[in-house]
């Protein structure tokens, strides 16, 4: 089936789940007002509608679910489709390079949504080049550590909940935290203190620096790193999240996480001021109730501690302008002692903050509707979606949002440093 013919029926399906949700919600509000009315004739009356009403209502939604998993499934396809490229990709580079190495491929049946597949394709052939190029040493000299002089690129899909998890992982040299310092140092993309202060995992984010890079040669292949930039923003765009794990002299992992399918999403609610919004859950790393203190001032950027990691934070009133309930156009800004506000921990590709909300409200499933040409390049929003109770609030675009604060902060910080007349320091 056409894709396009697939996409028209995702759209019809999203409606009827908005349908769904109402009829639901106004189910619920009529049993709130039959269970109030103190007139027993009446409310026997109306029990018997209600129940009969509830009933049908149950039967609707079991359709609708079903329904849109069918054609969920109608638009999946196997993964395989962009694995089956890499043996020979791997081979040519093992060639060229005078190396040996085999790639093993795992869950090639996994299934992910067709608007999927194609993106997906250069962010994992960028990932296999750069573990065949610089992440499998030569046969020498693995023998030389003690290796097999074969060295072995593992690809693998699977699924988890809603999402596919993708793991690019190879038995190669590993990435070196300390060398990653250094190098961001010569590049002025840091100072030293704060490349003291990275731990082995932030160290490891800095590959994904545009043009960082820890080979000072450049060949046919990019050196681990170059190119990596690219992966990150292809990722970002998919609403996927990338994570790295690596062992000098073992090998590197890279896990990729991407939603199972873009237009219907399972969201956290939440508010901000007088406004409601939904984070899409695939972001989400947790909620924390935030208690006066927790938040802390380092370089004019607040943050928080929480397991063991510094996470900028993000006001969303702030970020946003939302306005406060009967505020007279004020921006909501009730954060000062953190009194009933709570930080989600979220997560897009190597991005990751804490985003200060005034209340938690739901977990829901949303149809994610397009603002239009005309609103389309609001930062920080995917778009729109319909509540039961009939209230249109938007969809949080997290990995733009937090791109967008970045650009933001170091603008104001190379500003600050026009006016003072000294180079403001890098920003982590």
């Amino acid at each position: 089936m056409e894709v396009s013919r697939l996409n028209q029926l995702m759209d019809l399906v999203g409606e009827l789940v908005l349908g769904r949700n109402r009829l639901l919600q106004l189910i619920t509000e009529a049993r709130t007002e039959h269970d109030a009315r103190a007139d027993t004739d009446e409310r026997l009356r109306l029990d018997s509608l209600l129940g009969e009403l509830e009933e049908a209502s149950d039967k609707v939604d079991y359709t609708t679910t079903e329904l849109q998993s069918a054609i969920m499934q109608t638009r999946m396809v196997e993964v395989g489709q962009v694995f089956g490229k890499f043996p020979r990709v791997v081979r040519d580079l093992a060639r060229e390079f005078d190396k040996q190495i085999d790639l093993t491929v795992e869950g090639e049946d996994t299934e992910l949504d067709k608007s999927l597949v194609e993106e997906i394709g250069d962010p994992l052939l960028h990932l296999v080049r750069n573990a065949a190029d610089h992440g499998i040493e030569p046969p020498e000299e693995r023998k030389e550590k003690g290796k097999d002089p074969r060295g072995e690129i593992h690809l693998s899909a699977s699924h988890a909940g809603n999402h596919i998890i993708i793991e690019i992982a190879d038995d190669g040299a590993g990435l070196d935290p300390d060398a990653l310092r250094r190098k961001a140092i010569e590049k002025d993309v840091l100072t030293e203190d704060e490349a003291t202060d990275l731990s082995d995992s932030e160290a490891y984010q800095l590959i994904f620096r545009p043009g960082f890079s820890t080979t000072e040669e450049v060949g046919q292949v990019s050196g681990r790193g170059v190119g990596m930039d690219v992966v990150k923003t292809n990722l970002a765009e998919l609403n996927g999240t990338i994570d790295i794990d690596s062992t000098p002299g073992e090998g590197t992992r890279f896990t990729l996480k991407l939603p199972l399918t873009l237009a219907i999403l399972q969201s956290m609610l939440v508010r901000s001021g007088a406004e409601t919004f939904a984070i899409p859950l695939y972001a989400v790393s947790e909620a924390v109730r935030l208690e006066p203190g927790m938040i802390e001032t380092i370089q004019e950027g607040e943050v928080i501690e929480h397991r063991d990691q510094v996470i900028p934070v993000m006001r969303l009133g702030e970020v946003l302008d939302v306005q406060s309930p009967g505020a007279g156009g004020q921006r909501a800004d009730r954060f000062t002692e953190e009194q009933d506000a709570y930080a989600v921990v979220v997560n897009v590709a190597h991005r990751r903050a804490a985003l200060v909300v005034d209340e938690l409200i739901s977990q829901e499933e949303v149809v994610i509707k397009s603002l239009g040409d005309y609103l389309k390049s609001v930062p920080g929003i995917a778009g729109s979606t319909i509540l039961g109770d009939g209230q249109v609030i938007m969809v949080l675009d997290i990995g733009e949002m937090i791109q967008h604060e970045e650009f933001a902060a170091e603008e104001e910080g190379a500003e600050a440093a026009d006016a003072d007349g000294v180079p403001a320091a890098s920003s982590k």
